[in-house]
């Protein structure tokens, strides 16, 4: 796999350089560790503050999730790597505005212990307040009755939207919470991988797959899935993922939803469309209501070749977060 890359041992350092350089206007690298990045921009006092976080690797997450109406500031880990607690400590310092700050990231071993560590020190050396959120919507990664081991995939992008658009509307802590873990709660993502990534400092796939195959259900970072054959048509692919969703969430006629089919880095826009047509005839036939809906990279793994479909069920207060106006690097909402 060719890469445009440098010293691979500095892949990340050198992505947030040029990231930080190409959006001054958007984002800022703290002096105290550049794996501390913080909005550019005046945020209010008495404002909870956003914080999100994860391994590199996953662009626009996490990273290009900070501006208006959703993060406050992120910090960033190595390639499919959890952030240390420390640059996780110095964005908390910089974004509390006297409301406290909430922690937003993935149930993965390696983010619960860090930010964690994280909110201890933060407590205890600085008085700030904080609460956290965990991402667990991967229908694949555990059963339904152990809802609570399951990973964070794509549909943390909802979450960063509901709980920065709470923040906006000046809701104090408890509350960004709450709305946090409700919008987790509503929300199920289901994937598929064709294609391995390459991680630059091996040059080696992450998986191993036929040209021929599939698997469904695989991890964002090559986790296995839970089934692997032949490879299938578009709507087959749809029909199984839309399938699992439904089976695991009770979103039943009438329901509103917001949709996100989400590339995986490498799957052109061409086939995420073609995935979204059958999603939409899946639920027009169940009479569910597709309130708002997002087709692309959000959450990717490298050049992964594959998709992911997430459904997020919507009340008036979801619908509310999930329209409010977003400007970030890597995304932009009106």
């Amino acid at each position: 796999m060719k890469k445009l890359i440098n010293d691979p041992r500095r892949v990340v350092e050198e992505m947030v350089e040029g990231y930080v350089h190409a959006h001054p206007d958007y984002i800022k690298q703290l002096p105290e560790n550049e794996r501390a990045l913080v909005t550019a921009r005046d945020t209010k006092e008495g404002k909870v503050g956003i914080l999100i976080g994860g391994g590199s690797g996953h662009e626009p997450g996490f990273l290009g999730y900070v501006g208006e109406g959703m993060a406050d500031g992120v910090a960033v880990g190595n390639i499919f790597a959890s952030p240390s607690p420390d640059p996780i400590l110095e964005v908390t310092k910089t974004i509390d505005k006297g409301a406290g700050v909430a922690y937003l990231y993935g149930n993965y071993a390696g983010d619960v212990m860090n930010f964690g560590m994280a909110a201890e020190m933060a407590d205890l050396e600085e008085d700030i307040e904080v609460g956290m959120a965990l991402a667990s919507d991967d229908v694949a990664s555990a059963p339904k009755e152990e809802k609570e081991k399951r990973r964070g995939i794509a549909g943390e992008f909802f979450i960063y939207k509901a709980a920065g658009a709470a923040a906006d509307f000046g809701y104090n802590l408890e509350e960004v919470i709450r709305v946090a873990n409700k919008a987790n709660a509503q929300t199920r993502s289901m994937g598929v991988g064709i294609s391995p990534c390459y991680l630059p400092q091996t040059g080696e796939p992450s998986f191993e797959i036929g040209d021929d195959e599939m698997e469904i259900g695989l991890g964002h970072h090559g986790e296995p899935g839970i089934e692997k054959g032949q490879l299938e048509s578009a709507d087959s692919v749809a029909e199984r993922l839309v399938g699992d969703i439904l089976n695991d969430i009770e979103i039943t006629e009438g329901d509103d939803v917001a949709v996100l089919v989400n590339g995986l880095g490498s799957t052109p826009r061409m086939d995420l469309y073609i995935i979204y047509r059958k999603v939409e005839q899946i639920l027009k036939d169940r009479g569910i209501q597709i309130y708002r809906s997002y087709v692309g990279d959000y959450i990717t793994s490298l050049e992964m070749g594959g998709c992911s479909v997430t459904l997020m069920k919507l009340d008036e207060e979801l619908k509310q977060t999930i329209s409010h106006p977003v400007d970030c690097p890597m995304f932009v909402q009106k």
